[in-house]
């Protein structure tokens, strides 16, 4: 055997497939099933009524399918819970106008600590992880 046979796809792993397959799921996808039947079945009626000169109808006509893509929506994150559409947010990087004052802010913060540990007798505290290894 060579090393292609050991390579997994990456959304091909065996907790996949058995989340995909297990009972639960399968209650899971008769579900959606049973409610796209249900959907398509109302949608098909409405329209007929609609059709036959109920106004009303026409907005149960564009209801019915927002329903079903809504029960294709829940039923894909029930089975795929840790799917995110949107990534993370991310710290924004600071404009280069900023950074000048920036760093006269951690300056001043870093002369008021210093100040602070003056007046308590207190070891003063490391801000944002610097001065933590100083120690030695």
């Amino acid at each position: 055997m060579g090393d292609v046979d050991e390579v997994n796809d990456e959304g091909h792993t065996p907790e996949n497939e058995g989340r995909l397959t297990s009972a639960s799921a399968m209650r899971t996808h008769a579900t959606l099933v049973g409610g796209l039947l249900l959907c398509g079945a109302a949608f098909w009626f409405e329209l007929r009524r609609a059709e036959g000169g109920n106004e009303l109808s026409w907005a149960y006509v564009f209801e019915w399918p927002l329903l079903a893509l809504f029960a294709l929506y829940m039923w894909w994150k029930i089975l795929h819970p840790e799917f995110r559409l949107r990534r993370p947010p991310t710290k924004p990087a600071i404009a280069p106008e900023y950074e000048g004052m920036l760093a006269a802010w951690q300056d001043e913060v870093r002369r008021l600590e210093a100040t602070q540990h003056d007046d308590d007798g207190a070891p003063p505290r490391a801000s944002n992880g610097e001065g933590a290894a100083e120690s030695t």
